[in-house]
C-alpha cells in the first residue's frame, strides 16, 4: 500500500484475508509436480533430476473461482514424495493451511500416500485428495477410492467428509475444481493477517548461490516485509535489499501467504526456522548476538550406552539447507540397519553438514580422526585440490543428484568400513589311515575325507580325538598318485602336510578357512 493510499483510506487489495499456503504431498510418481506445472503454466519436471522432486519449492497463483468476481491468490508448496525426504513434507505440511493428498487413480494408496496422511494429521489441517492421472488408460478412479477406503481414509460420498476431485495434470481437467476448493476449505478456515505488523513467518529453504551469497526462501504468514528493513532467522540476519517473488522477479514488498526469496544473509538460516522483520541493523545484530549466546540443548548419552566398535566421519554437503534433511534419514536409516546385524555395528558421525561445493575444508574434516572418514554431496560439485587431498588422505568423496543412488553408495562405503570378525569355518573333515614320513617339519600321510573337501594350501587342524595337537597346512595332494588341487568327500588321498606335530593313523585333520564377516 503506498502512501497516498493510506491517506485515502483505502486499499486496492483486502490483505486482512490472507492467501492460503497449500502443500501438495503423495507418493512419489504419483503426478504432484505435473499437477502443478500446468496449474502455474510451466514444466520443472523435465528439469528434475530422475524426474522426482527433490527440493521443497513454493508457487504462487491466482484463481478467479467459478462465481467469477476478483482474482485469488494461493500459494503452493511442492514436497518431494520421495521415503527420505520426510522432513521436507513435514516442514512443508507445518506452514500451509491446506494440504493437497494426491493419489495416482492408476495405483491407489501407496506408502508414501498413508505417510503423508499421518503428516497431515500431525499438522491437524484441512485436506483435500486430488486422484491424478485419469487420462491414463489404466486409470480406475473407483479402484483407488476403495483403496483410501481400506486405508481409514473416508471421501464425501463413502461414509467421510474428505472432498475430493479428479484431475489431470496432462490436459487440466478437473484443475479448475481443485482449486475452487482449495479456497472454499480456506475460507472455512477463516484464514486472516495484518498486513501493517512487522512481517513474521517460516524459512522454507536455504541455498548459497556461488554468485549472490546466502539466500532463503521465506513465507510470510503474517505482517509485511519492506526494502529497507532487516530479516532475523536464528543466528542469521539480511538486510533487505535484494528481495523476489516466486517467479525472480525484484519486488519492494510481500504481503501475507507470500513466498520470496532474500539474498545476502550473513549465514544460511536453518531450514524450518521462524524469521522476523526488524527496522534497524542494530536491532538485527543484537538479535543475532542474543541467539548466538543462548545455549543450545547438548544431548548426553546414556550411562549405560555401549560404546561403538568403530566410528565413521561423514561430511554432507547439499545444494540446499533443506536436502541435509533428506542424506540424513538415510544415515539414520543405514545405522539402524546395521545396528541390528551381529557383527555390522558401526556409529555413523555427521561431523559437517553444509551448503556448496566439496571443499579441502570438508576432506580434512572427513579426514582427521582415527579412521578416514566420507563426504557425500548432493546436486553440488567436488573442487579440484578437494578432489586431489581426497587422495591423499584416503576419503571417499562422491556427489549425486538421485537420493536413492546417493543411499546404495553410502551403504557399500559404510559396510566397506564395518568392523569385521575373524571367523573359523571347517570346510573338510579326513581320518588319516598312514602316516608315511615325518622329517624337517613336513609330513606325509594317506587318508581318507569323510566331508566337505581337502584343497592344497588349506589351513588344518589336527586332532586326536577331542584334543587338538596342532594346526599345519596342505602342501600337496594327491589321488590315485596324481596331483590334484582338491579332495572330496568320499575319495582316498595322499597328502604333504606342513607342521611341527606329528600326527598318527586315526587321528583327523580338519580343514578350515578364515573368513571375514
Amino acid at each position: 500500500m503506498n502512501s497516498s493510499d493510506k491517506q485515502k483510506g483505502v486499499s486496492p487489495i483486502d490483505h486482512s484475508v490472507r492467501p492460503p499456503v497449500v502443500a501438495v504431498v503423495g507418493h512419489i510418481d504419483h503426478g504432484k509436480s505435473t499437477l502443478l506445472d500446468y496449474i502455474r503454466h510451466s514444466n520443472t519436471t523435465d528439469k528434475e533430476a530422475g524426474g522426482i522432486t527433490q527440493h521443497l519449492s513454493a508457487y504462487e497463483v491466482e484463481h478467479t473461482g467459478a462465481a467469477g468476481g476478483v482474482g485469488r491468490k494461493i500459494t503452493f508448496l511442492d514436497t518431494p514424495g520421495h521415503e527420505a525426504f520426510r522432513a521436507m513434507r513435514l516442514r512443508g505440511l507445518e506452514v500451509a493451511d491446506v494440504a493437497v493428498l494426491v493419489v495416482s487413480a492408476e495405483d491407489g494408496a501407496k506408502p508414501q500416500t498413508l505417510e503423508a496422511l499421518k503428516l497431515i494429521d500431525e499438522t491437524h489441517i484441512p485436506y483435500i485428495v486430488a486422484f491424478t492421472k485419469i487420462d491414463k488408460p489404466g486409470s480406475d478412479i473407483e479402484k483407488a477410492k476403495m483403496s483410501l477406503l481400506e486405508n481409514g481414509i473416508y471421501l464425501e460420498g463413502l461414509g467421510g467428509e474428505v472432498p475430493f476431485v479428479a484431475v489431470s495434470g496432462k490436459t487440466g481437467e478437473g484443475v479448475p475444481e481443485l482449486l475452487d476448493l482449495i479456497l472454499l476449505a480456506a475460507e472455512l478456515e477463516g484464514l486472516s493477517a495484518d498486513p501493517e505488523l512487522p512481517g513474521t513467518g517460516l524459512v522454507i529453504e536455504a541455498h548459497m548461490d556461488n554468485k549472490r551469497g546466502n539466500t532463503a526462501t521465506l513465507i510470510v504468514q503474517n505482517g509485511s516485509i519492506n526494502s529497507g528493513e532487516y530479516v532475523v532467522s536464528g543466528s542469521s540476519m539480511a538486510p533487505v535489499r535484494i528481495m523476489e517473488n516466486h517467479i525472480g522477479k525484484q519486488i519492494k514488498e510481500a504481503f501475507p501467504g507470500s513466498p520470496i526469496q532474500i539474498v545476502g544473509f550473513s549465514s544460511l538460516p536453518a531450514a524450518g526456522a521462524p524469521w522476523r522483520v526488524v527496522e534497524s541493523k542494530k536491532e538485527a545484530e543484537n538479535a543475532v548476538t542474543l541467539a548466538r549466546n543462548t545455549p543450545g540443548a547438548m544431548v548426553e548419552k546414556a550411562p549405560d550406552q555401549e560404546e561403538p566398535r568403530a566410528t565413521l566421519p561423514v561430511v554432507i554437503k547439499t545444494d540446499f539447507a533443506g536436502t541435509g534433511d533428506a542424506v540424513l534419514h538415510e544415515l539414520q536409516k543405514l545405522q539402524a540397519e546395521m545396528a541390528s546385524e551381529a557383527g555390522k555395528q558401526i556409529d555413523i558421525k555427521v561431523v559437517s553438514r553444509g551448503v556448496g561445493p566439496i571443499s579441502e575444508g570438508d576432506i580434512r574434516f572427513a579426514g582427521s580422526g582415527q579412521n578416514p572418514g566420507v563426504v557425500v554431496g548432493f546436486n553440488v560439485k567436488v573442487e579440484r585440490e578437494a578432489q586431489e587431498l581426497s587422495t591423499q588422505q584416503g576419503v571417499a568423496v562422491a556427489t549425486f543428484d538421485i537420493i536413492y543412488k546417493l543411499t546404495e553408495w553410502l551403504h557399500d562405503e559404510i559396510d566397506k568400513r564395518r568392523p569385521r570378525e575373524n571367523t573359523e569355518e571347517k570346510t573338510g573333515t579326513a581320518k588319516i589311515l598312514k602316516v608315511f614320513s615325518t622329517t624337517r617339519g613336513k609330513v606325509v600321510l594317506g587318508g581318507k575325507v569323510e566331508s566337505g573337501e581337502l584343497t592344497e594350501g588349506a589351513q588344518v587342524k589336527i586332532m586326536r580325538r577331542d584334543l587338538e595337537l596342532g594346526t599345519g597346512e596342505i602342501v600337496s595332494l594327491q589321488t590315485q598318485k596324481a596331483a590334484t588341487k582338491v579332495v572330496a568327500a568320499g575319495n582316498e588321498f595322499g597328502a604333504m602336510i606342513k607342521t611341527t606335530v606329528e600326527p598318527a593313523a586315526g587321528d583327523y585333520l580338519e580343514s578350515f578357512a578364515i573368513v571375514f564377516k
